[in-house]
């Protein structure tokens, strides 16, 4: 599709019927990514032709295209995934300033929002092909999704992982079982990696984030959220490479336009928060940040123009903030998060939102802890 990224008047009038027909099969197919993509490099480079107003009255459009993939996903999920619970707290509110929704996705299968994704992406993979082997990379939660989700739709599972990922998230994969591979994610490329096996074995990849299965799967969490609690002011998410943070603003757009989106990482690990700032990827070599699950260097080329359109912000917090947020749901509201899980929460908890007297929900995108190694960063900080 290079002819998209032209920027002569010129090349987009010759080329208006072609054009066309593929933003009539974005719609059909709902693939909106590179759509969306193109039409903010036009709007960047000035050059909008004669027809970029009228597309740009398409993006609603393409917002109710994809949260109809959201609503599929909600259908091959039921009664697989569980619904998790929303929970409430006097005390958090007050900490806050805010009213909390908080979405506990910690009480998921395998103990994060990951499943959801993986089990539409593989559940909707062997509606189209018969027999298929897969193949994923991830430093935990993903991993234990496809595993799991492997397992229930007998569908053989490869999982690529970093050396020093979880030992907890490394053992409840096997047992889940999956073929481990493991690797140096300072000297090696999990991404290479399993290109090599998909072109050597006729594998099929579950990406972690970049692909419409997965992030409308993630989509279904603040979908229930919102069926459940109503209106919201705000909705925040963790960021990683933007699966459930791009599924999460399309759901929360579709159901409340004027409900901000807003996503959340660490400030040593913020590739996305100046991607969204430039408008541009940016790359961040394996960041070490506590939030193992947000150690992502990037996002990803579909989820990136989806969080650019349909995301208002994305706040950093410090490890600092992380750990002691995770503190408090620990000590405080009885529930185990891991630092991923509770970073969308920390700039809520911190006062980092400038904001009083709103509606808000939070994702805790999991609960898969290490407890060894967070010991000392619990009871040492605290």
């Amino acid at each position: 599709m290079r002819f998209l990224c032209g920027n002569s008047y010129k090349t987009e009038v010759l080329q208006l019927p072609l054009f066309f027909a593929f933003f009539t099969l974005c719609i059909w197919r709902t693939d909106a990514a590179c759509f969306i993509l193109f039409v903010q490099k036009s709007k960047r480079n000035g050059k909008n032709g004669l027809f970029l107003p009228f597309l740009l009255s398409f993006f609603h459009v393409i917002l109710t295209g994809m949260y109809e993939m959201i609503k599929e996903a909600a259908g091959r999920i039921k009664g697989v995934a569980h619904i998790t619970p929303v929970l409430t707290s006097t005390l958090l509110d007050e900490q806050a300033g805010n009213k909390i929704f908080l979405k506990c996705e910690n009480f998921q299968r395998m103990g994060a929002f990951k499943f959801r994704g993986a089990y539409n992406a593989m559940s909707a993979l062997k509606e189209q092909k018969n027999k298929p082997e897969v193949i994923a990379y991830s430093s935990g939660n993903h991993a234990q999704a496809v595993a799991l989700a492997g397992r229930l739709l007998d569908i053989p599972v490869t999982v690529v992982m970093p050396n020093d990922a979880p030992a907890i998230k490394l053992e409840a994969t096997k047992n889940y079982g999956a073929k481990i591979i493991q690797y140096d994610r300072h000297t090696a490329s999990r991404e290479e990696i399993a290109k090599e096996l998909v072109e050597k074995h006729g594998l099929t990849l579950v990406p972690p984030f970049d692909s419409e299965y997965i992030l409308a799967g993630q989509g279904t969490a603040v979908k229930e959220l919102i069926e459940e609690v109503g209106t919201l002011d705000y909705v925040l998410t963790p960021c990683g490479g933007g699966g459930l943070l791009s599924g999460s603003a399309i759901s929360a757009k579709a159901a409340l336009p004027e409900c901000r989106v807003m996503g959340v990482e660490p400030e040593i690990a913020d590739d996305a928060a100046r991607s969204f700032k430039t408008g541009v990827i940016q790359t961040i070599s394996s960041p070490d940040t506590i939030a193992d699950g947000l150690r992502t260097t990037s996002l990803g080329l579909i989820t990136f123009p989806l969080i650019q359109k349909y995301v208002d912000d994305i706040l950093t917090v410090s490890e600092e903030e992380i750990i002691s947020t995770m503190y408090f749901l620990w000590m405080r509201l009885k529930i185990v998060v891991e630092p991923s899980g509770a970073a969308g929460l920390a700039p809520v908890f911190h006062r980092k939102l400038p904001v009083q007297g709103k509606r808000i929900g939070v994702v805790l995108s999991g609960g898969n802890v290490d407890i060894g190694p967070l010991a000392a960063a619990l009871f040492g900080k605290n």
